[in-house]
């Protein structure tokens, strides 16, 4: 059994991109939760760091623990269910990097295999014929000598969505410590996922929005 242990980074305590009065934008570190669980020592967190500058800020969408990247936070009610129904809706556009084990058969395509909890490990989560859709579209961006650098644009947005897309092709996520072998693990000091880019409309304007974090991997 894995045992968690949070330390999360402190440096840069909160590294913020954009703000006006109905969102914030900041890029989340690897190994800092989006927001606060059951435990106690869970309570630093990317909605709490926020909330200390930003008392209304509101969590809009999460971002794995180890995966770092670009995320919105609403700060009033009604940007809040704007930008919800538009993850819902899949009218966001979400672009991500990662390394992984090996090489692909392909150097682009798209994974569609179903996803649903796994009951009898939770919270990890499996592909199975009676899942939920997931759709994760990928193209390979560098080949390497014993792994690939790839672009991700998953439609759907399933609990652990990539990691289990890639587990499932053969092609496990660099540093996945929840998934993959202890080998995989290993491999790199950290989960290789990076959400690069995040585009929506702006809840009060009707704007284009588009936000981009780079990471090198």
């Amino acid at each position: 059994m894995q045992i968690f242990t949070y330390q999360p980074p402190t440096i840069p305590w909160l590294d913020l991109r954009y703000v006006d009065r109905d969102i914030i934008i900041i890029n989340k570190p690897s190994g800092l939760l989006s927001n606060p669980g059951i435990a106690d020592y869970t309570h630093d967190c990317a909605l709490s760091r926020i909330q200390q500058r930003f008392k209304d800020a509101i969590l809009v969408h999460r971002l794995d623990c180890s995966t770092s990247g670009v995320m919105v936070f609403a700060r009033n009610k009604k940007a809040e269910s704007n930008l919800k129904t538009q993850f819902q809706d899949r009218k966001t556009q979400k672009t991500y990097i990662t390394e992984v084990s090996g090489h692909l058969q392909n150097a682009q395509g798209v994974i569609e295999l179903p996803i649903t909890a796994d009951k009898a490990n939770p919270p990890k989560q499996q592909v199975s014929a009676t899942g939920k859709v997931a759709i994760t579209h990928f193209e390979t961006l560098e080949v390497r000598a014993n792994s690939t650098l790839l672009e991700l644009k998953p439609v759907t947005g399933r609990t652990h969505q990539l990691r289990v897309h890639l587990l499932a092709i053969g092609n496990p996520i660099l540093g996945d410590d929840f998934y993959a072998e202890q080998h995989i693990v290993d491999s790199a000091p950290r989960l290789k996922l990076h959400a690069q880019s995040l585009s929506f409309t702006h809840p009060y304007s009707g704007k284009q929005m588009h936000f981009s974090s780079h990471c090198s991997f």
